[in-house]
């Protein structure tokens, strides 16, 4: 028996190992999955008065990673007050007054609402360009260390796995295991997936900490763990130990054959609760529509967990030891509760996807939309085997009479014919192939499904893509005006420039008595050019110019509002191929 149990073991196991090895791989750094979509002062412009707080506003709202925001000054010394405030997708980062004039560096790292980190930086200019300043560490602050990304995709998995190892077994231990049969290996199969989840729980609460703030993997304080567990994120998981816990216990009775309506009544609201961590810790509580996704992903991981849970339950278990009779029974009704859970993975998992992709060309043109074309490709081979086990079933194990399920269970055969010498074994042996492909395939779907979690949604990375090569627009105040300036379409060739001025507090439209602009492109040797520009009203000026190569244009704008008060704003646009 000891033998047979590592045979049939070997080639899951196997797969297992190598899905993991797949995800070790070196892997690119952490993706953001909350863009920055403005800030102020701007990218790249020159103002005339350096501004008392530094604005960033990003797509949804973010919390503040501690001492990893700051400001560098041109001369290397630290230019923020070290009080940067989070005010929902706002982060305001205050400034010390009197700094000196040049290029000023502002580096970033917060967590976004589906507790990945966001990180980054840009540069501005006060009065003059100036070389970019050294960050010293606080270049590596913004960093997220490849080993930690690594083993956060890990830990993934193994919850992944222990949730299909908790969940088909139970289910198949309280309705669909022969009696004649001792349930002692099937649930040891299901404790160990309890143990799974409580472990891949604390595993990820603790690579949680450098993962959000930056450092290695052995780089942990205590104060970071105290954020970590104060989030949505912690709790999440702090619930899921405790879930697991509780299950553990329930299970033993259910084992056992002693279990009451009252245990399975609980065993069933746990493991809602306990489904219902991954997504209010991950992707679908920050979509635009949370309450469909965070239905739909715990209608995705049910129907997931049962199916595959189920199908290592036949492979390892029911077709080596049960009888003919038993199967007979059972065979149709597990095929039966298949096909409901792979219709509710499909559409659940239709559902998310329209979400989080949203376009064909997010789907084509991004990672996260190419890894779900791959894990979809996956899926459509294990539904073809699927449907090839069906059959098999349908033909071989469908009785032509309804046999009483207690028939199943409480008559055991003096004699019960074992797998190998039951009749047609040539259909059983297909089966028993159909089912293992089935769950080989499956838990390379798992290791595809953990790298999802860890990238950054289709709508998001579009969404950035987008906002980095799309027309340019920014807003640059002085002690004079506040300068509004949009360059479209942002791409080599003829672009529309418009600017409006306005009251340096933004209380309403500035009269401008004359305006001048000039294009040049520095990187390479492109000399100021004129833009000219005609004023359409006292407070808006159009001109249109070629910009052709690509590259960071220089816009210099010179906005005159009297014989006696004028001043000259740069701004740095893209311009793309």
């Amino acid at each position: 028996m000891v033998g047979m149990t590592r045979r049939v073991w070997s080639i899951p196991l196997a797969t297992l190992f190598g899905a993991l090895l797949i995800l070790v791989l070196p892997a690119a750094p952490a993706s953001a999955h909350a863009l920055v979509e403005r800030t102020a002062p701007v990218a790249g412009s020159v103002v005339d008065q350096l501004p008392g707080e530094i604005t960033l506003t990003f797509s949804e709202p973010v919390r503040i990673v501690a001492d990893k925001i700051r400001v560098t000054a041109p001369d290397g010394s630290r230019a923020d007050t070290g009080k940067p405030v989070a005010r929902d997708a706002e982060l305001v980062i205050p400034i010390k007054p009197g700094g000196p004039k040049g290029t000023y560096l502002v580096s970033y790292r917060v967590i976004s609402a589906d507790s990945h980190p966001v990180s980054g930086g840009y540069s501005f200019s006060y009065g003059q360009v100036s070389a970019v300043p050294n960050a010293g560490d606080a270049g590596a602050d913004v960093k997220t260390d490849a080993l930690v990304k690594n083993a956060m995709s890990v830990a993934r998995f193994i919850g992944f796995a222990g949730l299909v190892l908790l969940v088909g077994p139970a289910l198949v231990l309280f309705a669909l295991w022969p009696r004649r049969l001792s349930a002692r290996d099937p649930g040891r199969v299901a404790l160990t997936g309890a143990g799974l989840l409580a472990f891949s729980a604390v595993l990820e609460l603790y690579l949680q900490v450098p993962y959000t703030s930056g450092t290695t993997l052995f780089d942990v304080s205590s104060a970071a763990a105290r954020e970590v567990l104060g989030t949505p994120f912690g709790a999440a998981h702090l619930i899921r130990i405790a879930v697991a816990i509780a299950v553990a216990v329930l299970l033993r009775p259910l084992i056992a054959g002693r279990a009451g309506k009252i245990d399975q009544t609980l065993l069933i609201i746990l493991g809602v609760v306990g489904l219902a961590t991954w997504p209010i810790s991950g992707h679908p509580s920050a979509s635009p529509v949370p309450t469909l996704t965070v239905v739909a992903d715990v209608a995705h991981l049910a129907s997931m967990a049962v199916w595959l849970g189920g199908l290592v339950m036949l492979f390892a278990f029911l077709l080596p030891r049960a009888n003919t009779r038993e199967l007979t029974a059972i065979v149709p009704v597990w095929s039966g509760w298949a096909l409901l859970a792979i219709t509710v993975l499909v559409l659940a998992g239709t559902a998310q996807a329209l979400v989080e992709i949203g376009t064909v060309d997010a789907l084509t043109g991004t990672t996260y939309g190419r890894l779900v074309m791959v894990k979809v490709a996956l899926l459509a081979v294990v539904l073809g085997v699927a449907a090839y086990s069906r059959r098999i079933t349908n033909r071989r194990f469908t009785p032509a009479s309804t046999v009483p399920s207690d028939e199943v269970s409480d008559e055991p055969d003096d004699e019960p014919a074992p797998l190998d010498a039951a009749a047609e074994p040539a259909d059983r042996t297909r089966l028993r192939r159909a089912v293992m492909i089935e769950v080989l395939i499956a838990v390379v779907v798992l290791g595809f499904t953990s790298v999802l979690v860890q990238t950054s949604p289709a709508r998001s990375a579009q969404a950035g893509d987008n906002a980095a090569t799309g027309p340019f627009s920014t807003t640059v105040t002085t002690n004079l005006v506040k300068l509004e300036v949009d360059v479209s379409p942002g791409k080599v060739g003829p672009n529309t420039v418009h600017l409006y001025a306005l009251k340096p507090d933004g209380s309403g439209p500035l009269s401008v008595a004359e305006w001048k602009a000039t294009a040049a492109l520095p990187a390479k040797g492109i000399e100021p050019i004129v833009l000219p520009t005609l004023g359409i009203t006292p407070d808006h000026a159009y001109g249109t110019v070629t910009l052709t190569p690509a590259g960071t244009w220089e816009l210099k704008f010179t906005v005159r509002v009297d014989d006696l008060n004028q001043t000259t704003i740069a701004v740095q646009v893209p311009i793309r191929s």
